[in-house]
């Protein structure tokens, strides 16, 4: 599931609107992701910790899952980080890989919000990644990101209620 952003509707929008809506639409996909994945083994991977926020609300509507978070470096507060076996510290295109041949676990879910202000360096770093995801993904997986990853294995689902442009 991605969020599509009108760029009309939010040259329009304060910071702040632009930064609620976000963040309720993380909030309604994370939620619904929760519920499609019920039945799917996997673990959890959170590419890009930031400051912790949504790995604090999938270990709170997913508290049977292991997950895993991955950044550059840790930026978040002590009580919105993994368990230091859990926080994997690098580059993703680089420590995803390593990660899925040394643990050996598929992923039920992968939320990457990796997005930034340079939406070209944006496109290129979600091309990198998106044949990495596809590897670590189990079959009935979802995928969530602030940009766009493909594969012609994977097919868009609909956006769920709450989500805004």
């Amino acid at each position: 599931m991605t969020a599509p952003i009108d760029p009309a509707a939010a040259s329009n929008r304060s910071e702040l609107e632009k930064l609620i809506a976000r963040f309720t639409s993380q909030r309604a996909c994370l939620n619904h992701a929760a519920k499609l994945i019920a039945q799917v083994p996997g673990v959890v991977l959170e590419l890009g910790l930031g400051k912790g926020r949504t790995f604090d609300h999938l270990r709170k509507i997913l508290p049977e899952r292991e997950i895993f978070a991955f950044d550059l470096v840790v930026h978040a507060p002590a009580h919105c980080q993994p368990a230091p076996d859990h926080m994997v510290i690098g580059d993703f295109l680089h420590t995803l890989p390593h990660f899925h041949e040394q643990a050996g676990v598929t992923a039920a879910l992968v939320h990457a919000d990796i997005g930034s202000l340079d939406r070209a360096a944006d496109g290129r770093l979600a091309a990198q990644l998106s044949p990495l995801v596809e590897q670590v993904v189990a079959p009935g997986s979802v995928i969530i990101s602030d940009r766009p990853l493909t594969s012609a294995r994977w097919q868009p689902l609909e956006l769920p209620k709450g989500c805004e442009d």
